[in-house]
């Protein structure tokens, strides 16, 4: 491995370097913007009217803004310089009459605009020192070693990390063993690559790291290089694109030139979605020569330029790996792919205890508790969850941070922040109550739902004037039939409520609502589970690893799509039919809930269990879990109450 210099030698020269370049700028500047050192004197027009006509006088030049003339030798004996200038009176025709009536040698200058070609000489000198010293001192990258100019707009801005400067290594990296274990021989090729070549073994060109984001993707590159000790180049998709067509295909080729020559080496590409879309959705017209397509031909050009052992390792990482281009996925460009997904809660555990290593925690903070009530966290919530926490703790002054304050915190992610000054009326509290009083009832008696561990009518986040707080027990891969529809029915319980109580309903039900359909949907176009449809799938998954987003529905004929629609309205009309059911069973024990959270806002812990451990569940609703299908006494009930004729009314 050739000997590389010190990263301190490097910024005691880059200092030494701008200092010269700096002086040597203003040296340049005083040359050639200072006036000359003698300068003629400038004297009234009147004054030189006066000594034309004394004869003192011997040479004039007349130009278009001055007059510069030089009087007789010694004509004043203190005078040292008998060069003077005036600025001529306008239309002054009488001028040269008067010169050659004393005789005075007189001439003119031609006309000049400015200083003509090296006039404009000096102002792109003046420009293009202001921009290279702009690039010397605001744009220097992140290594320390690279300047940006007019001149460099082509080279790469990766981010180099010198060998040994990266203070990553796999132990700051917890919950991803699998891609951890797959990643162990990249680390060993580069600090052993010998044992490979001597048996014939070619070490993968490209790894592609894929997985929703927050789970660790760009820490685990790093953690290879930091593991390796070899020079580290990162750098995002999106900084090779610009305005300008083959800008980003010049950088893609500095970038492996240089990462050449530092051989053995790791490129990091983050977010190469931004840059390697699939060509064949690049617009209307196919095979078009934009920016961005260009740049990936480079970038795939480029890998198949390079020598599977030459020691340059490709690192790139993307959540959308459905749209990248299928000529970087094949063997030869990305040869691995490795997911690197969610935690478990063994990994969340492992997690939580890395980034507590400098939090100082109380005794009666259980971390292993802590990774059960939190399945879906990536690792970077997680570390958000760590340092909410002990903001809490710091802000109420604790001398070490508590279990309390990590619920606290976990409330905060899922729920967001208290809002106090959100005052209800009574109308308002009455109804919010009872609705997460019915949340929380017939989620207790739906199977596959969370542990209900809190209610509370204190507002929190945007729009949310209660929430019923569910944690699970354990982490859950798939659902089950009957845990879907009981899902749907516990979204619909705080409407049912409202219903049931008060005989109509308010528009806090709307979000629930909304997740209810979104559910029942894909219990139908989906998941196919249908008896009328069948096992088949109306939706098409485009987003992998990211949220948020709705899946279109395939194209399917005006009937089909009426089925699916009809289908969807009768799975949430059977959940809404229980959820009625199984309140009208325990209203009761809604009731007496419901009065207790008036009075105390908060409801949790042991007094909310012994409650909740009282509802009841029929064999009817049973039986709807189980086959979908609604008895004719869940049937009656619900026609009684949907014409307003509840007990409670």
């Amino acid at each position: 491995m050739p000997k590389r210099q010190n990263p301190t030698r490097k910024s005691e020269s880059n200092q030494l370097e701008s200092i010269l370049i700096v002086t040597l700028v203003f040296l340049i500047l005083l040359s050639l913007f200072l006036p000359p050192a003698k300068v003629p004197q400038s004297q009234p027009y009147s004054k030189f009217i006066d000594l034309v006509e004394s004869d003192k006088v011997e040479r004039v030049i007349i130009g278009s803004n001055q007059i510069q003339y030089s009087l007789k030798s010694k004509v004043f004996e203190d005078e040292s310089e008998q060069i003077f200038t005036t600025v001529p009176v306008t239309q002054d025709t009488e001028l040269p009459k008067i010169l050659r009536k004393h005789q005075v040698e007189f001439s003119a200058n031609p006309a000049t605009n400015g200083d003509g070609f090296w006039g404009f000489i000096k102002i792109l000198f003046f420009l293009f020192l202001i921009v290279n010293l702009a690039s010397l001192f605001f744009s220097r990258n992140q290594g320390g070693d690279n300047i940006v100019s007019p001149f460099s707009i082509g080279r790469s801005n990766a981010r180099i990390y010198s060998e040994g400067s990266v203070d990553v290594t796999f132990d700051d990296v917890a919950g991803v063993d699998e891609a951890k274990t797959e990643l162990y021989e990249i680390v060993d090729f580069l600090q052993h690559g010998a044992k490979y070549i001597r048996l014939g073994a070619k070490i993968p060109k490209g790894v592609l790291l894929v997985g929703p984001p927050g789970t660790g993707k760009t820490l685990l590159a790093k953690a290879i290089a930091g593991e390796a000790k070899v020079p580290f180049f990162s750098i995002s998709g999106s900084e090779f694109i610009e305005m300008f067509v083959g800008v980003g295909a010049s950088r893609v080729r500095d970038l492996f030139d240089r990462a050449k020559k530092q051989a053995p080496a790791i490129v990091f590409i983050d977010e190469l979605d931004a840059l390697g879309k699939s060509r064949a959705a690049s617009g209307k017209f196919m095979g078009g020569n934009d920016e961005r397509e260009q740049t990936l031909n480079q970038l795939l050009a480029e890998m198949d330029g390079f020598e599977p052992n030459a020691g340059v390792i490709l690192l790139a990482a993307t959540n959308r790996p459905e749209v990248l281009d299928p000529a970087l996925l094949r063997p030869g460009r990305f040869d691995r792919r490795i997911v690197v997904d969610r935690p478990d809660k063994s990994g969340r555990l492992a997690i939580l205890e890395v980034h507590a290593r400098n939090v100082r925690l109380d005794e009666d903070v259980d971390l292993g508790r802590l990774a059960a009530r939190t399945p879906g966290f990536a690792g970077a919530d997680l570390a958000n969850l760590i340092n909410e926490a002990a903001l809490l703790a710091a802000r109420q002054n604790h001398t070490s941070v508590t279990m309390a304050d990590f619920n606290e915190a976990t409330e905060r992610i899922l729920t967001g922040l208290e809002k106090k000054s959100r005052v209800l009326n009574e109308i308002e509290k009455k109804t919010v109550a009872h609705h997460e009083v019915g949340h929380a009832i017939v989620g207790t008696l739906m199977p596959g739902t969370d542990i209900v561990e809190k209610i509370s009518i204190v507002p929190r986040g945007i729009g949310a004037l209660g929430y019923t707080l569910q944690l699970p027990e354990e982490d859950r891969f798939l659902m089950i039939e009957d845990e879907i529809r009981g899902r749907i029915a516990t979204l619909l319980g705080g409407r049912a409520a409202e219903e049931l109580i008060f005989g109509k309903v308010s528009t806090g039900a709307s979000d629930d609502i909304q997740k209810a359909t979104d559910l029942a949907e894909r219990f139908v176009t989906l998941y196919g589970m249908s008896d009328r449809l069948g096992p088949i799938a109306f939706e098409q998954i485009q987003q992998q690893f990211l949220e948020g987003f709705s899946n279109p529905r395939r194209q399917v004929s005006p009937q089909i799509a009426e089925e699916i629609d009809r289908e969807v309205k009768l799975v949430i009309d059977g959940a809404h039919q229980v959820a009625l059911e199984v309140l009208q069973e325990n209203q009761e024990l809604l009731t007496k809930l419901a009065q207790i959270l008036l009075e105390q806002e908060i409801l949790e812990g042991s007094q909310l269990r012994s409650q909740l451990n009282l509802a009841r569940k029929t064999v009817a609703i049973d039986e709807w879990l189980q086959t979908g299908k609604l008895t004719q006494n869940i049937l009656l009930a619900s026609t009684v109450n949907n014409g307003k004729l509840s007990s409670a009314n």
